[in-house]
């Protein structure tokens, strides 16, 4: 599966499960670390970890895809679901506000915004 593939298939389940303000990051050109960042915000610690749950699960069940680790979920205000070359950041509003991520790898011509 082609990475880009994934960053949609991460975006639609975060989608799935009333997720906002979704973006598809292509940050390739700017670190080795991974191609695509997938970002989406949650209003409540509860859908926070919904859609964390949601993104792993569909990845499982579609693709067979687990991630290789994942942090800060339990919590609800920020957690990361690391997929190796995409790597999804889902978001309480407050947190998305203070971690503002678009605005550390946005290069203008690298930001998608995921819409059904």
């Amino acid at each position: 599966m082609e990475s880009y593939e994934l960053a949609r298939a991460a975006a639609k389940a975060l989608s799935e499960k009333k997720g906002e303000d979704i973006v598809i990051l292509n940050v390739s050109d700017q670190t080795v670390v991974c191609s695509y960042f997938v970002i989406g915000s949650g209003k409540s610690s509860t859908q926070v970890k919904a859609l964390g749950d949601n993104v792993e699960e569909q990845l499982k069940k579609r693709y067979e895809l687990s991630p290789v680790r994942t942090e800060g979920l339990r919590e609800g205000r920020w957690g990361v679901l690391d997929y190796g070359d995409v790597v999804v950041h889902i978001f309480n509003e407050e947190s998305r506000l203070f971690y503002y991520l678009e605005r550390l790898w946005d290069s203008g011509k690298n930001v998608e915004r995921y819409e059904d």
